[in-house]
């Protein structure tokens, strides 16, 4: 652990290094190119106006629920969709066709749809997530071994004990890590959406500071997504270490 928290710190000293270096040598204008020394004091600033809350707090209440939303709706759906042969084969065809259009495609109907503000960002980003999760469970479910809900029947476990003592335990491993690259794709999509349907947010930072030449204010948005990125992908580790000690399955 100390070994790999060692290695992570070099990697982050070593870019660090070179932005200085590009910063000192590029000939590009401090304007156009800050030094990390500028962009950790405009951080400061924008903390200490408390700018920088408001708009991670933005960000992160509409990851958070348009990310649950698809919970609730992709993973339920994706189990049916694994047991029941004649909807999967309707709904599939529909699934894949709608899976590969991207979130932001949707912007101009989300926009007419649900106006300006949250609303619109949340639906991009359950859209994001509620493909990759229901496809992953559907999948998950369909590989489970037969003979396990021959078993199930024999015991005459009802659909409540199916799914919870059977499915569930099966599917928990390539459930979480579709959870670890839905959550991504949300943070990504998130920022995204905020520089076209809202006025807060990082992605509402990232545009307004761009649009007054602020570059500074620019690399601290892109400072933070990365840390908040980093930091959501390390919390959906540790739960898929914790979900695979509880179902007694190997984290992937």
């Amino acid at each position: 652990m100390k070994l790999a928290r060692f290695h992570t710190s070099v990697s982050f000293l070593v870019l660090i290094l070179v932005w200085e270096i590009l910063a000192r040598f590029s000939g590009w204008s401090r304007y156009v190119f800050p030094d990390p020394l500028t962009v950790v004091a405009s951080m400061a600033e924008l903390i200490q106006n408390g700018t920088l809350l408001k708009h991670t707090i933005a960000s992160l209440y509409r990851v958070t629920w348009g990310f649950y939303l698809a919970i609730v709706f992709g993973i339920p759906l994706g189990i049916l969709l694994g047991r029941i042969t004649i909807l999967h084969r309707m709904t599939n065809p529909l699934i894949q066709f709608l899976r590969p259009i991207s979130p932001l495609a949707w912007i101009p109907l989300s926009m007419l749809w649900f106006g300006i503000g949250d609303r619109p960002a949340i639906f991009l980003i359950f859209l994001s997530s509620f493909f990759p999760l229901t496809v992953s469970t559907t999948i998950a479910v369909r590989n489970i071994n037969p003979t396990y809900f021959q078993v199930a029947a024999n015991f005459n476990f009802s659909r409540f004990e199916t799914i919870f003592r059977l499915i569930v335990p099966a599917i928990v491993p390539e459930v979480v890590t579709a959870l670890r690259i839905s959550v991504t794709i949300a943070w990504l999509v998130v920022v995204a959406a905020e520089m076209i349907a809202v006025q807060s947010g990082l992605g509402y930072l990232i545009l307004d500071a761009r649009n007054a030449l602020r570059m500074d204010y620019v690399m601290d948005g892109m400072i933070v997504i990365g840390l908040i990125g980093l930091l959501l992908d390390t919390l959906m580790k540790r739960l898929a270490k914790i979900e695979s000690a509880r179902w007694g399955t190997q984290a992937r």
